[in-house]
């Protein structure tokens, strides 16, 4: 697996740390719908509109109008898009499929197991809600909860009846990244499945998609896309008997009038997660965000961000600030986050200020993107301090 999904090596930990390598943005900002004046630090909750994506939404309306040919022009976009995609997490285009959000793609996964009574998924107890609530509310199936950030913990709380390992690769409350390759050797010795939420990971760092049995992701923050879509992943050398447990017309194959005498059947690649028409809009949207992340050598996004984020966690050192993100940069995402009982009051100071923070759980969190750079970190440092 390639030095910076996980582990960076010396040399671009240093370079993380060089001021000048991140003294300029990566993307021009000036390409986003970035409030004049303001710094944006607030991927983790939404990143800013690229301004490319009303044309595209103007093509979506134009495909979508000429009457008959309009459908296969459609489709063909949604096509072309999980190519990207599936070129963008290192697996085949069959692997990919759409989804409306990462909580019904889970959803989807969830009815579809087999569960017994006493069966159970190993999590953290911060874990998102779109990927605890499907399992949560599944009859029967017992929650555990380890630190994901320690897999001797979490080969303790497997068990043989432990179905899934559930973990966004990046933790959205404190920015912490997880060991996925260490928790798949877990979720292997368990005979478990490794089921990982990418959001707060793709579009800024590697992915490597094949570490797990099925994964998703959200399209509305680093992926710069906007809601109503995310991705689907089937790993379908690792499952490769995996069906739904409902469908729709356009997860099934069909070929002109439906027989319902015969069986249906399901489409054989990763579309069988898509029940009804994919997000088309959204569609033509990614397109338009992925010709920005495409337009990076591969880890490019991460070493600006992650030189951002080391910096910031210096500065908040030397201020006496605590933060609740790993200093380490191969133990952290894109987030650096300050835990405090006033989290709401502050963001919405510091955005008086000009820096547009995320709060939320109880803490401030900054999320950098490539339009970010180091000469932001100032005025971050100002707002925050007088805020606080």
């Amino acid at each position: 697996m390639p030095a910076c999904f996980l582990c960076p090596d010396r040399a671009s930990l240093a370079a993380e740390r060089n001021p000048a390598r991140h003294a300029v943005p990566l993307f021009d900002p000036a390409a986003f719908r970035i409030p004049p004046g303001a710094v944006h630090v607030c991927a983790g909750g939404e990143t800013p509109v690229l301004r490319t994506q009303a044309a595209a939404l103007e093509r979506h309306a134009e495909d979508k109008s000429i009457g008959p040919a309009s459908r296969p022009r459609l489709d063909d976009e949604a096509d072309r898009l999980r190519a990207r995609l599936a070129a963008f997490w290192s697996v085949g285009a069959e692997e990919i499929g759409l989804v409306s959000s990462v909580a019904e793609g889970m959803s989807i996964l969830v009815e579809s197991l087999d569960w017994k009574p006493g069966d159970n998924v190993v999590l953290a107890g911060d874990e998102y809600p779109s990927v605890v609530a499907p399992l949560a509310l599944r009859r029967g199936v017992a929650l555990r909860f380890a630190d994901m950030m320690d897999p001797a913990a979490v080969a303790a709380a497997v068990d043989a009846r432990t179905r899934m390992i559930a973990v966004s690769a990046v933790s959205m409350v404190d920015g912490r990244r997880h060991d996925l390759p260490a928790l798949r050797g877990v979720a292997d010795g368990a005979g478990a499945m490794l089921v990982v939420d990418f959001t707060q990971a793709s579009g800024w760092l590697p992915i490597e998609a094949a570490v797990t049995d099925f994964a998703f992701s959200a399209c509305y923050k680093w992926m710069l896309g906007i809601t109503g879509i995310a991705v689907a992943y089937w790993n379908r050398a690792r499952q490769p008997a995996w069906a739904p447990a409902t469908a729709g017309w356009y997860s099934v194959v069909m070929a002109g009038r439906p027989d319902y005498a015969q069986p249906l059947a399901l489409r054989p690649d990763a579309r069988r997660f898509t029940r009804g028409n994919p997000c088309h809009a959204g569609v033509y949207a990614m397109h338009a965000a992925m010709d920005v992340l495409e337009a990076y050598p591969r880890g490019a996004v991460q070493r600006h961000v992650q030189g951002l984020t080391v910096a910031l966690l210096d500065r908040l050192a030397a201020a006496g600030i605590a933060s609740t993100t790993p200093h380490d940069a191969a133990r952290h995402g894109a987030n650096v986050c300050i835990a405090h009982e006033r989290a709401a009051a502050i963001v919405e100071a510091m955005a008086s200020r000009g820096v547009l923070a995320w709060n939320g759980r109880g803490r401030v969190r900054f999320s950098f993107h490539g339009y970010n750079d180091m000469a932001e970190l100032d005025r971050i440092m100002d707002a925050l301090r007088a805020s606080l």
